[in-house]
């Protein structure tokens, strides 16, 4: 049976404006501590790590507004899925998404480099920078290298559909799905609010493009990728904006 996904970038904040590398493995008991950012709440990393991220990791006002403004109305019967990151999860709130957090979906680890602008890294660590950017094996942050989240992602998508927890957890409900975590149901739609590049990642995979694709792949704010197929064979709509103009 063909499944139907459509994957929502979150809205924008900081972290995203700022070409900032998302928090996903601080421990929560060292992020609480002092130093940490106001609004940071527990999140579980791609590990099954618990960290707390700091408040740049969140929507700010500005994201908040454009998420409310393009809330739709989603199929019903459709089992909802979210990155577990402050800003997807807020991002899926406001579009009235009753969604589970996957550590399946989150963002690629980055080591080290969490927390850091893109200029900062290149600035700082300019041969690691290049090294990440041209060997998708290279891990140079001590994170998830490039084929790693490729290789968990598409181990999802394929996934999707057939009853088999892709978390290797039990199931909670998201809308409308009866809770395993590789998609629910064989077949049927699916929504998941995630990170650009578990988005990247997917789009990939679905094309059978090879890793450098990766790095060519632009996602934008508030905007659904959509997927139809299953394992082996998927088709690919992208870009479907959210909003028409911005507040």
């Amino acid at each position: 049976m063909t499944t139907r996904l459509m994957l929502i970038s979150p809205a924008m904040n900081p972290a995203l404006r700022e070409a900032r590398f998302p928090h996903t493995g601080e421990p929560a008991a060292t992020a609480a501590g002092p130093g940490a950012g106001a609004g940071g709440e527990p999140v579980t990393g791609a590990g099954g790590e618990t960290m707390t991220p700091p408040g740049g990791d969140a929507l700010d006002a500005l994201g908040l507004r454009q998420a409310e403004a393009v809330r739709e109305h989603f199929p019903a019967t459709a089992t909802a899925y979210v990155s577990p990151s402050p800003r997807c999860r807020r991002t899926a709130e406001a579009l009235g998404l009753d969604a589970r957090s996957l550590p399946a979906l989150a963002p690629c680890a980055m080591g080290r480099w969490q927390g850091r602008t893109l200029d900062e890294v290149a600035a700082a660590e300019p041969a690691a920078l290049a090294s990440w950017l041209s060997d998708p094996a290279s891990a140079p942050h001590s994170g998830e290298s490039l084929l790693e989240l490729l290789a968990r992602t598409a181990h999802w998508l394929d996934t999707l559909g057939d009853g088999a927890p892709a978390d290797g957890g039990a199931g909670g409900n998201g809308t409308g799905g009866n809770g395993t975590a590789g998609g629910g149901t064989a077949g049927g739609r699916l929504i998941a609010v995630v990170e650009p590049d578990i988005v990247r990642a997917c789009a990939v995979h679905a094309l059978g493009a090879p890793p450098a694709a990766f790095w060519r792949i632009d996602v934008r704010p508030l905007t659904a990728t959509e997927l139809s197929g299953r394992a082996g064979r998927w088709n690919l709509l992208s870009g479907r904006p959210l909003h028409s103009t911005a507040p």
